[in-house]
């Protein structure tokens, strides 16, 4: 190993560890009825990523996860499916956290408005600060201050694999419903797609000590036939890096 790389390895671990102990811990924070109720620390989050040398999404991806580069490929397949290319002008993401994908979304494209429903109140005001998002009062898993048919472009990321299944669901009906006719709807959910015998031995083996809640698990085809009385059909869906496993991300297009 080449010096560069022992000394970026050596510096990568020690972050790790004064993450663990100030209390870091990689999970989504967002009103979720009984899910995963903590979050990434703003501060401890900010001096590890400079520390690093990294933006905060890009550590976040790269050390914490270990799956460089998975929030831009996850842009790429938007990219390529025309999310994007249909320029929308009013985005909604819920959950956006540190911002990842948030980010790399307006590299994409250029909304006017950018609404964000995000519990954790030092982060939202960072993304506020930072990108100058409209940042929407939470409240359980409604997004009752977008009115009806007003939103482009619907995206939340990251965030129903650590809820559960009714907080999910609740969610789905006011996606649906805040989406204009023609406007996308993306998220991702890890569906039987992502759980074959294997990768389900590994996350039993694996998965986070006292979060017993991640990973939340949601039918495929729940999904596709719920969003089909709402009028949105499936247009595509992909798998996504998530940890040593895989999120299937679902895109919808909701009927014009």
């Amino acid at each position: 190993m080449k010096t560069a790389e022992k000394g970026a390895t050596v510096l990568k671990a020690g972050i790790k560890r004064l993450l663990a102990r100030t209390g870091f811990d990689i999970v989504r924070s967002t009103n979720n009825r009984g899910g995963v109720d903590d979050f990434i620390p703003f501060e401890a989050a900010m001096r590890a990523s400079r520390a690093a040398g990294l933006s905060v999404g890009d550590y976040i991806d790269e050390v914490m996860n270990g799956t460089p580069g998975a929030t831009q490929s996850t842009i790429d397949e938007l990219r390529a499916l025309g999310v994007f290319a249909a320029e929308p002008d009013t985005v909604l993401e819920i959950g956006p956290g540190s911002g990842r994908y948030l980010e790399k979304t307006l590299k994409e494209c250029s909304p006017g408005r950018y609404e964000i429903y995000e519990t954790a109140a030092p982060w939202a005001d960072y993304l506020v600060d930072t990108f100058k998002v409209v940042a929407r009062p939470t409240s359980d898993c409604s997004l009752a201050p977008t009115p009806d048919g007003s939103v482009d472009l619907v995206q939340a990321h990251k965030v129903f694999n650590t809820v559960t299944f009714l907080s999910a669901s609740r969610y789905f009906f006011e996606m649906a419903r805040v989406t204009r006719p023609g406007g996308r709807i993306v998220f991702d959910v890890m569906t039987e797609t992502c759980l074959d015998p294997a990768t389900m031995r590994a996350w039993a083996a694996e998965g986070g000590p006292g979060h017993d809640s991640y990973p939340a698990a949601m039918p495929r085809q729940a999904c596709v036939d719920l969003f089909a009385t709402l009028d949105c059909s499936l247009e595509a869906s992909f798998l996504a890096p998530m940890g040593f496993a895989s999120t299937e991300v679902l895109v919808f297009e909701k009927k014009a």
